[in-house]
This record gives C-alpha cells, structure tokens and sequence, in this order.
C-alpha cells in the first residue's frame, strides 16, 4: 500500500518574501520555499549534484542557483537549466491558506 502525501503547515506567509528562498524543516526534509511574482514553490533543499544546500543560494525569477558549485534549477518544476547537476532537484506542491505555507509531504 502507498503512503498517503499530506499537507504539512511548515510557515507563514509573511516569513517568505518576494524574489528570496527561506528553508524550512518538513519531516526528515529541508524544503526551500521561494516566492516569485507572487506565487510559491518549493523545492528540496539539496543540490542534486553536490548536496548543496540550495536556500542559501541566489533566485533569479524562477532560477535558483546552488552556492556550491552553480548549478541552476527551475523551482517551478525541478528541471537543471545548468550544469553541473545532470538531475532535476524535487519540487513539492505548495499552497497558502489563511496565512500559513503548506507543502504537500510524505509521511
């Protein structure tokens, strides 16, 4: 039997601010949270080319760059748009309901 995905309340809204990444814990996960023009995604908090952790890295629109090594990855569906990560990182579904973050996780 597949494990159910739940939504899992992990900020507010007010703690992620347009064009940045802040990095929250998420079960045993790290997600990053970013906020572009006006709408949310998350991702996993690791490079997948490094491990590097991808919240301290720079946004750029919908462009988030590992402070490791400058892989790019688009947070809008995980896809590498540099090298040198060859995988795309996992995004997560993330909505804001009455003033809360929540990231739909796996128990």
């Amino acid at each position: 039997m597949e494990a159910s995905k739940r939504m899992l309340a992990i900020a507010r809204s007010s703690d992620i601010p347009e064009g940045q990444a802040r990095v929250f814990p998420a079960e045993d996960l790290r997600i990053a949270v970013c906020r572009v023009q006006g709408r949310l995604y998350a991702v996993e908090d690791r490079c997948t080319h490094d491990d590097g952790a991808l919240g301290a890295g720079s946004l750029d629109g919908h462009s988030i760059e590992c402070p490791r090594h400058g892989a790019r990855f688009d947070v809008r569906d995980g896809r590498v748009l540099r090298m040198p990560a060859a995988f795309p990182v996992r995004v997560f579904t993330v909505a804001e309901k009455d003033g809360q973050v929540l990231v739909e996780v796996e128990p």
